[in-house]
């Protein structure tokens, strides 16, 4: 049903939709998106940092000092 939208129906609800929400509220809306999509990448970059970091703590050599004299 989708796939035969074009330009011309894209266009038609494009100004069906700025004439129902008008054009400040379009404007605010896609601010929002904006902010949205920014926290989002945000999230995933520190998620991702976090992993690294506890992959890096997780690979160090924790043996007790008194045991690494034994061998």
């Amino acid at each position: 049903m989708l796939n035969n939208i074009g330009l011309p129906g894209l266009l038609l609800i494009a100004i069906v939709v700025l004439v129902l929400f008008g054009r400040g509220k379009i404007s605010s809306l896609m601010g929002e998106v904006g902010k949205g999509i920014t926290a989002f990448k945000k999230g995933v970059k520190d998620g991702s940092a976090e992993l690294d970091d506890k992959s890096d703590t997780a690979a160090r050599d924790v043996t007790p000092e008194a045991e690494k004299d034994k061998v």
